[in-house]
């Protein structure tokens, strides 16, 4: 199954892609300048990579929880996307992905961190599936 990943943050929106369970692999991430810039741009992604469901990052069971479910509805409405969705815990992914950068690029808000961030939730995601 082709899965892709999100990692959705107010300033940029972190991507990973599977198609086996062993290899993710990240993919360059969405700057974010507006919901529907940014969604318009999720889709495009879903569309090229050919995805048929999609794993996004939530901070399960915290009190932000259900605010968080609520945006990410909003944003995967916007995205129109058809296929499954699911939600993975993504508490400590992007403390994880910083220290894979092992802080070199730490200071660098291209979307790198981000995107290895939705990898680690994807990764996340596909064990917890095994």
């Amino acid at each position: 199954m082709k899965i892709v990943a999100i990692d959705l943050g107010l300033k940029r929106i972190g991507l990973a892609y599977s198609v086996h369970k062993d290899i993710v692999t990240p993919l360059p991430a969405v700057i974010r300048k507006n919901r529907n810039q940014a969604a318009s741009e999720v889709k495009n992604v879903l569309r090229e990579w050919e995805a048929e469901a999609v794993v996004v990052g939530i901070p399960l069971g915290g009190s932000s929880e259900d605010e968080m479910r609520r945006r990410i509805e909003h944003f995967m409405n916007l995205v129109a996307f058809e296929g499954e969705v699911f939600y993975q815990d993504e508490a400590g992914s992007s403390k994880e992905a910083e220290e894979l950068m092992k802080g070199k690029m730490r200071q660098i808000r291209d979307g790198r961190v981000d995107s290895l961030a939705a990898m680690i939730i994807l990764q996340r995601y596909l064990t917890k599936k095994q």
